[in-house]
């Protein structure tokens, strides 16, 4: 397909490009940039870009797609389909499905079905451990053979810590990375919401910042042990900033994501009875908030991602205690990082292409995340100007699981296009 976008703003981090032009798109790469381009042939599309950003494709580390298994809350294919609106083109996918993705060909299953059926790139991530149990590895040589970007046990920490150094060990020695969900399955002790006074208003058992910061010290500890490149998902607390900002002073090989969430909400504002409030880390204090912003702003932090964890509205219904941990994220995170982030001034326009797309790329050693002549077609376009409010029932994924239902927002998806192709377009 040919495709020509005309006079978009270029934000390209890897050279920081930020310039006024046109893209010419053919046989799914990149074929010219340039001020103003002059077809000979008309391009089978033509999108009007003026007034938009156009950024490399957008890459999401983090993402819950529940297939195999527990598909009545999301597959592959709706999970791809949100994604695709959302803006990314590359979504990885975590191990917790049942079964547990925790040999090759599982693996195959989830890459296959995305090739025959997603409309973006589908790229599983293996378990650590068989069947998430920590304790026997699972087959971390074989998942790697079968194409996985990286290892996790997302959902839950290994608390074996031996088992868990020799895990990093072979991921150093394959030069994958490894995805730390930091919590310390000791310390929470039922809760559900941040401990704090929020938390005893409400009557509801908490969660502490050390469950988090502990696992956080001990997985930095084992990355500069192992050389192992360390990727700590879904950072919530003021000290798992400082913890990241040490190790990179140290030249450790750690990077750190933040969630939408957890940057723009706090637990005061979690509503009494609504389990859309009720995530895995909580919403914490104001503090710890503006420490995760704060780290954004000034670069600590690596990545946004959007742990888009879709759950049925009958299983959010469920009492705090009783709901699972989770919220969707794909369909919502380009508006709400350019409504509390880019439009005051927090982030710039590159830094949010940084953090939602090269970097990314970087960390999971992909040739995406760029806009260069030759280089794969994935784009994304925004216009940051457009204004309108989240709809919850219009989202393409599954689960509906949001508390941004009905907040309204400025900056959306224009259009997605993947390898070349138009993966979204907003009419």
């Amino acid at each position: 397909m040919k495709i020509l976008i005309k006079k978009g703003r270029i934000l390209n981090p890897s050279d920081q490009t930020d310039k006024v032009g046109d893209i010419l798109v053919e046989d799914g790469v990149i074929k010219e940039i340039k001020e103003k381009i002059e077809c000979k042939e008309i391009p089978e599309k033509i999108i009007d870009a003026k007034g938009c950003y156009v950024m490399p494709g957008l890459i999401d580390l983090h993402v819950h797609l529940r297939d195999p298994g527990l598909t009545y809350k999301e597959d592959v294919v709706t999970g791809a389909k949100a994604g695709a609106k959302g803006g990314f083109t590359t979504i990885l996918a975590m191990p917790n499905t049942k079964p547990v993705i925790d040999c090759a060909d599982r693996v195959n299953y989830v890459h296959n079905k995305a090739k025959e059926l997603a409309p973006i790139h589908v790229l599983q991530v293996g378990a650590v451990t068989k069947q998430q149990k920590g304790e026997e590895l699972a087959d971390i040589e074989g998942m790697i053979k079968a194409g996985i970007p990286a290892i996790s046990e997302d959902g839950k920490s290994v608390m074996n810590t031996r088992i868990y150094k020799e895990a990093m060990q072979i991921a150093a020695d394959h030069n994958i990375p490894v995805f730390a969900h930091c919590e310390d399955q000791n310390m929470v002790n039922g809760g559900c919401v941040n401990e704090d006074e929020k938390s005893k208003e409400l009557g509801l058992p908490g969660i502490s910042n050390a469950v988090e910061d502990i696992i956080v010290a001990r997985d930095i500890m084992l990355a500069k042990e192992t050389g192992a490149s360390l990727h700590l998902c879904h950072c919530s607390t003021k000290d798992s900033v400082r913890m990241i900002e040490l190790a990179k002073e140290e030249k450790l090989p750690v990077t750190g994501e933040v969630c939408p969430h957890h940057f723009i909400l706090t637990s005061d504002d979690v509503v009494a009875g609504d389990a859309n409030y009720k995530m895995n880390p909580p919403l914490r204090t104001k503090e710890d908030r503006d420490a995760l912003v704060k780290g954004l702003k000034d670069d600590i932090f690596d990545v946004i991602s959007t742990d888009h964890a879709p759950h049925s509205r009958e299983e959010k219904q469920r009492s705090m205690t009783e709901a699972p941990f989770g919220i969707v994220g794909l369909e919502t995170a380009v508006p709400l990082t350019m409504t509390e982030l880019v439009h005051k001034g927090i982030l710039t326009p590159m830094q949010m292409a940084e953090k939602m797309s090269y970097n990314p790329a970087k960390i999971i050693h992909s040739d995406r995340g760029r806009l260069e002549v030759g280089s794969p077609a994935d784009i994304t376009i925004i216009d940051p100007e457009k204004e309108y409010v989240i709809d919850s029932k219009t989202f393409e994924s599954k689960g509906k699981n949001t508390p941004f239902n009905g907040r309204k927002v400025k900056g959306m998806v224009k259009a997605t296009i993947c390898d070349g192709e138009i993966a979204y377009i907003e009419e």
